[in-house]
Formats: structure tokens, sequence, C-alpha cells
């Protein structure tokens, strides 16, 4: 194995430096002529400025996507509950609402029950898979009646309903009855976003169908 001629630099010497490498290059050190790359502070303030810019533009953007997505997920499962409400009204031949409580988001499924005194009251039904849940806080739910100076009765008369008069939900809580004839109350369940976007659940009283309408900021 042929050995490599020591350098020049470090003839003579009994034991080499540190600095003397293989070929005498100093260890740790660059060639002559050459340079590392790298950044300077200026470079790099640029860079950070830029990506706070990008930042600020972006995020609200990404905020009202979300909103927007948790808004119309919201809608859907209202929907899906009110769905579910009709077809086992229907099923089991029993009066069922869906009542909501707009401060916690709490929703259920409830069924009409006679009590000791001989009146009514609502009990959850327990047997409905989904027919309980929880929806998100930061979406608003308010439940519109119309016809604020109308009874139950005229209104029913008035989209083509006819219903016995023990049948007839006469509460004014935030809650939508559905019948064992396949119709419901007449109303809608508003919803909206913390960015002011507005979904109207508007039910059919004849069909128990929930059509959602998109509303105008307010």
């Amino acid at each position: 194995m042929r050995r490599m001629p020591p350098d020049e630099s470090c003839r003579g010497r009994r034991r080499p430096s540190a600095h003397c490498g293989r070929r005498g290059d100093p260890i740790g050190l660059a060639p002559a002529g050459k340079r590392f790359a790298g950044f300077s502070l200026i470079e790099l303030m640029v860079v950070v400025a830029l990506i706070g810019i990008m930042t600020a533009m972006i995020i609200p953007e990404m905020r009202g996507t979300y909103e927007d997505a948790l808004l119309r997920s919201t809608s859907r499962e209202l929907v899906g509950v009110c769905s579910l409400a009709s077809s086992r009204a229907v099923s089991l031949n029993q009066l069922l609402r869906v009542r909501l409580d707009k401060r916690t988001g709490h929703y259920a499924i409830e069924r009409k029950v006679r009590d000791r005194k001989g009146g009514s009251a609502f009990i959850p039904v327990r047997d409905v898979p989904f027919g309980e849940g929880q929806l998100d806080t930061r979406i608003a739910i308010e439940i519109r009646k119309p016809g604020e100076g109308e009874s139950r009765a005229e209104l029913n008369r008035a989209a083509g309903v006819n219903r016995p008069e023990d049948l007839r939900s006469a509460d004014r809580e935030e809650a939508i009855a559905f019948y064992p004839d396949g119709t419901a109350d007449p109303g809608e369940i508003l919803l909206q976003d913390r960015g002011g976007f507005r979904l109207a659940l508007r039910v059919n009283p004849v069909t128990a169908r929930i059509r959602v309408v998109e509303l105008e900021p307010p």
C-alpha cells in the first residue's frame, strides 16, 4: 500500500500539529477562495415578515370556511333528528317532539304521556338511536312559530291540518311536534354562527319535511 508523501509544512516535525491535515489543509477550514452559503439577517427578517403577512390574510378565510362548515353540519344533524322523530311518530302512532335547549345546545326526541293528575307531559324516548345529542354551542339556536298573534288551531286550519284538541302542541317551549298522521307543527329552526351567517330549517306542517334556507346576514 502506497503512503502519501507528507506535507511540506509538516516535514521535519516529530509530531504534526493539529492544524496539519492529511494533505496539509488546516482542519475545519474551507479551502482558499471558497465561502459557506448562508442567509443574512436582513434576508431572514424579510422571510419572517412575508410569513406574517400571508398568515394574516389566510386565517380569516380559514375561519369563515370552518364556521360555515360547522353551521351546515349542525343543520344536517337537526334535519336528521327531525326526520327521525317524524318517521317514529307515524310508525308508533304516537305524538313525538324534538325539544331544543338553546342555552346548552342539547336536543332530544320526547313522547307525550299522561301524568297522575290527568294532565300531559313529555319524557325523553330512550329506545331511539341518535334521538338525543349535543349541538355545538357556537351555533345560536332559535325556534320561531309563525303568527305570534294567532292561536294554534288557526295555524293548523290555515295549513290545512285538522287534528284533535288533545294532540295539539299548545306549549310555547323550544320544540317542534310531529304527529301520527305525518304532519308537524308549523315553524322554523333558526341557526346562526358567530360570523352572522344564518340558516333556517323550515318545517312543512303538511308533510313534516324540513327545507333548509340560507338567510341574509342581519
